[in-house]
């Protein structure tokens, strides 16, 4: 069975090889559309830079524009219909907002994700009521987001843990994380005993950032950050940075390169990952312990 792939990547990726195509064959993105028939220009620079999902039939178009040959047509032929794919169990989810499905789809076709969050448990790693609890506090930002579907949709990504074929998933979490933060105490206590159980599997890696880390480390970042890297490497590696209001992609060398520096520095300084677990079993034996008295 084939893994499966990341659309929003896919896209992104046929969209570099269709531009270096293009200006390979000396054609500005006018004369390609007035070969075509297309209206504007509009849709062929969305397909260059990923941000639709593109028609089969155009892609076809547009590789006979540029007189690909046989081989090279046929693995963008491949890539376009990745690109294109709707299949996969986000697409029953109609409900799922676009930062959500961004998430989604780089999640699913990962080969590794690696998070860091400075003062939250990541998505991935929420249970339903601590998740409930942060989306309605974000409401103060973005009134308008729906907390149901939210909170719906985040489950729906965590499946992508528990599938056949997993991406190996790590998260580094500095300490404010695993704190209760003034969250009711059975929230809590569910949640550290769900991120205990989810350390214990075999794909998955939870690692604690000491908060004297930062003397060794320097201070940590103050933004969350994921990292993606996919099992063709020729599929970009992906950076997101996530804001109050939106999220940012990146995608160059240069940028995935710092990050993934940043990864190995707070690798160093965190907490291995058996003290990690005995950390959180810590943290759930006094959750418990709350939660009794």
């Amino acid at each position: 069975m084939p893994l499966p792939t990341s659309p929003v990547i896919r896209r992104a990726r046929l969209g570099a090889e269709l531009r270096q195509l293009r200006r390979h064959a000396a054609l500005t993105l006018e004369q390609v559309c007035d070969r075509l028939g297309w209206a504007s220009t509009s849709k062929l620079s969305r397909i260059e830079l990923g941000q639709s999902r593109p028609d089969l039939a155009d892609v076809l178009d547009l590789l006979d524009v540029y007189h690909v040959p046989a081989p090279q047509r046929d693995a963008l032929i491949v890539i376009a219909r990745d690109a294109a794919t709707g299949r996969g169990w986000w697409k029953s989810l109609s409900e799922m907002g676009e930062r959500q499905r961004t998430y989604a789809e780089l999640e699913a076709g990962a080969a590794t994700i690696v998070e860091y969050q400075p003062a939250l448990v990541p998505g991935l790693l929420q249970t339903p009521a601590y998740a409930r609890l942060w989306i309605e506090a974000g409401r103060l930002v973005n009134p308008e987001v729906d907390v149901d579907a939210d909170v719906r949709a985040r489950a729906a990504r965590q499946e992508v843990l528990r599938r056949a074929h997993p991406p190996r998933y790590t998260a580094l979490l500095a300490e404010a994380a695993c704190d209760p933060a003034g969250l009711p105490a059975e929230v809590w206590r569910e949640q550290v005993q769900h991120l205990v159980d989810l350390a214990g599997q075999p794909n998955v890696t939870v690692r604690v950032l000491p908060p004297e880390a930062t003397l060794r480390a320097g201070p940590h970042p103050l933004t969350p950050f994921s990292c993606y890297s996919f099992p063709d490497p020729a599929d970009p590696r992906t950076v997101m940075l996530e804001t109050l209001t939106a999220d940012v992609r990146l995608v160059t060398e240069a940028d995935v390169d710092r990050y993934e520096r940043v990864v190995d520095h707070l690798a160093a300084v965190a907490v291995d990952e058996a003290g990690s677990a005995a950390l959180l079993r810590d943290r759930l034996a006094r959750a418990v312990e709350g939660t009794v008295r």
